[in-house]
């Protein structure tokens, strides 16, 4: 009874945790997941594909505090396909994907290869919060003239940007195989997620495949340590911040009793009154007529 209890009190893990997802579309074997879930988001007919590095334990230890869990992938066009699972808003995500693109697109182009012959990035993010002010729940940007905003320019790197929040206020066309697979990914609505594995048999395998990672103690022990991890980090940024405004605030309170001082010097005050009224020291108030 006691060995029930734990496992109903057992968090569920989904594929928002960055481990769990990045563990599940990453095992070998499971490229007909990835297969299945870029076709319906680019349009594509992808009949193989070449994870860059595939998933194991050591590099989840190596890489659960801190280090960047996205994955990549190579399609059979030569396209690299970066994907990052990014729940939290940390306010500088467009320049981070910005900046990120840049590198792996420096990684792929070894030294001497000709400027044609560059892979086209495709970095597909996501978000667990509301990213961009537009009503969709999938953005895909292009590089426009301003007065020809039909003709595509510097298409070498795209982004998509999915945004889970959006999606769980739409009612979803359940027909279109990314609607099944953005239910199964967010894990927000059971009437959604059993209707998206019923109507996709790749999702009933997936589920198969989510049911044991999600007994696997170490994979489960890595997904907490990387939970917690990202809440103290979090944590620690908020602290930092209120530290700061503290501080800032205080340096204005003395601030502003400096500038009354000073006034009340000029007027000849005594430095004990100024003191009192200010609750500045006398060696403060030393200070500044010595000045």
């Amino acid at each position: 009874m006691e060995n029930e209890t734990q496992q109903t009190k057992e968090k569920k893990y989904n594929l928002k945790n960055d481990v769990i997802f990045q563990t599940f579309f990453a095992r070998k074997g499971n490229e007909e997941f990835l297969i299945d879930f870029l076709n319906a988001l680019l349009n594509k007919n992808i009949q193989k594909i070449e994870i860059r590095e595939e998933v194991n334990l050591e590099r989840l230890k190596r890489e659960e505090k801190g280090g960047r869990l996205d994955l990549q992938a190579k399609l059979e066009d030569g396209t690299i396909v970066s994907i990052e699972m990014q729940i939290r808003d940390e306010g500088n995500f467009k320049e981070r994907t910005t900046l990120y693109a840049g590198k792996v697109e420096a990684r792929e182009t070894k030294k001497g290869t000709d400027y044609e012959d560059i892979s086209q990035i495709i970095m597909i993010n996501i978000l667990g919060f509301n990213l961009l002010d537009v009503y969709d729940y999938i953005s895909e940007t292009a590089i426009v003239l301003d007065k020809h905003r039909n003709y595509e320019v510097l298409d070498g790197i795209k982004w998509y940007f999915i945004e889970l929040p959006k999606f769980r206020k739409t009612n979803p066309n359940m027909n279109e195989k990314i609607n099944q697979w953005l239910a199964f990914i967010d894990d927000n609505n059971k009437e959604l997620v059993d209707m998206a594995e019923n109507k996709n048999e790749t999702l009933k395998k997936a589920r198969i495949e989510m049911n044991h990672l999600a007994g696997d103690a170490e994979i489960r022990r890595l997904a907490e340590l990387r939970e917690k991890w990202e809440m103290d980090r979090i944590s620690a940024i908020n602290y930092a911040t209120k530290i700061g405004k503290e501080e800032g605030i205080e340096e204005g309170k003395k601030k502003e009793k400096l500038e009354i001082a000073i006034e009340m010097l000029k007027e000849k005050m005594p430095i004990e009154t100024i003191s009192k009224l200010t609750k500045l020291s006398k060696e403060e108030i030393e200070k500044i007529e010595l000045n």
